[in-house]
């Protein structure tokens, strides 16, 4: 393995259970376990459960907080509720996102939680320092002293309620959390998820963490890994970054711009933002659907019948739920709308499809 890769608070258990463990992140994590396809049915159909202890989790608090949060946040935390979270994005000044994120406003007045990507945590915190001078803040990022695991599927919140012993989390809507105490030490627990399906994240201590997997995993919930959190994220039409969103891809281009309030006063990147949706973007973010079973990657051109290059696949899959060849492509906004033929060029052959909504599969969960 290699030395300079990070290690969550579950790595010898994952090992332990013969996971195909992989860089992600800075991390050596578990990429599968029984297989992809299994995994990405459990979740779908029953539970599965996530090592995600790689996130990253940053308190800031102070009399500036909210207002600090809300120059630095795409979303609107004025007047948020103890308990919600919220999603959205960090800008730099040209729109082109720093990271995606979550937003815990905590019970304690000025306090906020902030979840980062993993590979994003140290560019993400030194940004938010260069970001604070002049406000009355404090930035503490504490993701090394952090465990977290996801648990996800139509029967989520039977093992999290039963199974884990957290009866509060039955109360909690969807992008909603609760402060627990156990064994003296705070556990959070929320309600969002990566998967399109109900779920949970349980934030303890790294000690608590491991406990609560193994209990998971002696009842029969199945351990899952990047590779099936991967697929399940792509069906639902959410992006990663590094992928649908980067410095280079504003949440404008990305269609995320439900998630970017233009109304509050300001916000960094808002002006860029503005612009973009005033006078459009040069590039979108859609969705395609191949007539053909060839699997499209990341990285394969997007053409018109042509062979005139219009884009490119940011992620592809051959869809467990679906059964069809879809992808993620980032392409000249001319070759956007709904119903445009398109064709992949996978190695000398190109193959036909069709742009059609971002998200590919509607679960059955009422959010």
């Amino acid at each position: 393995m290699d030395n300079s890769l990070k290690q969550t608070c579950l790595h010898d258990l994952h090992v332990e259970l013969g996971a195909k463990m992989s860089p992600f992140g800075g991390f050596d994590m578990p990429i599968q376990y029984s297989g992809i396809i299994d995994e990405h049915n459990a979740v779908r159909h029953d539970v599965g459960v996530f090592d995600v202890s790689h996130m990253g989790e940053i308190f800031i608090s102070g009399p500036d907080a909210e207002t600090y949060v809300n120059h630095i946040f795409t979303n609107d935390i004025r007047g948020m509720e103890p308990g919600k979270i919220l999603y959205g994005m960090m800008l730099y000044p040209d729109g082109g996102t720093v990271d995606d994120l979550l937003v815990y406003k905590e019970s304690h007045p000025d306090h906020y939680l902030l979840v980062v990507n993993a590979a994003n945590i140290d560019k993400d915190y030194t940004w938010m320092m260069e970001q604070a001078a002049g406000y009355q803040v404090v930035i503490d990022n504490r993701s090394e002293q952090w465990g977290q695991i996801a648990v996800q599927g139509p029967q989520a919140e039977k093992a999290v309620c039963g199974l884990l012993g957290f009866p509060e989390a039955a109360q909690l809507s969807f992008y909603t959390f609760c402060d627990c105490t156990r064994e003296g030490q705070r556990v959070i627990v929320s309600r969002t998820g990566y998967t399109g399906e109900d779920g949970f994240e349980i934030y303890a201590t790294p000690e608590q963490t491991r406990a609560y997997w193994k209990a998971l995993i002696a009842a029969g919930v199945k351990p899952c890994g990047l590779g099936s959190r991967d697929t399940l994220r792509f069906e639902a039409g959410l992006p990663l970054y590094g992928d649908e969103l980067t410095a280079e891809i504003s949440p404008v281009m990305a269609g995320l711009g439900m998630f970017c309030k233009l109304d509050k006063p300001e916000f960094i990147g808002r002006d860029a933002l503005a612009e973009q949706k005033a006078n459009g973007v040069p590039r979108k973010l859609i969705g395609i659907e191949l007539a053909d079973k060839a699997v499209p990657r990341a990285g394969y051109p997007v053409e018109l019948e042509d062979g005139t290059e219009v884009g490119v696949v940011t992620t592809g899959y051959h869809s467990i739920s679906l059964e069809k060849s879809i992808c993620f492509a980032l392409v000249d906004s001319a070759s956007a709308a709904l119903g445009t033929p398109l064709w992949i060029r996978i190695r000398k052959r190109t193959f036909p499809g069709i742009v059609v909504k971002k998200r590919f599969y509607q679960t059955n969960y009422k959010k």
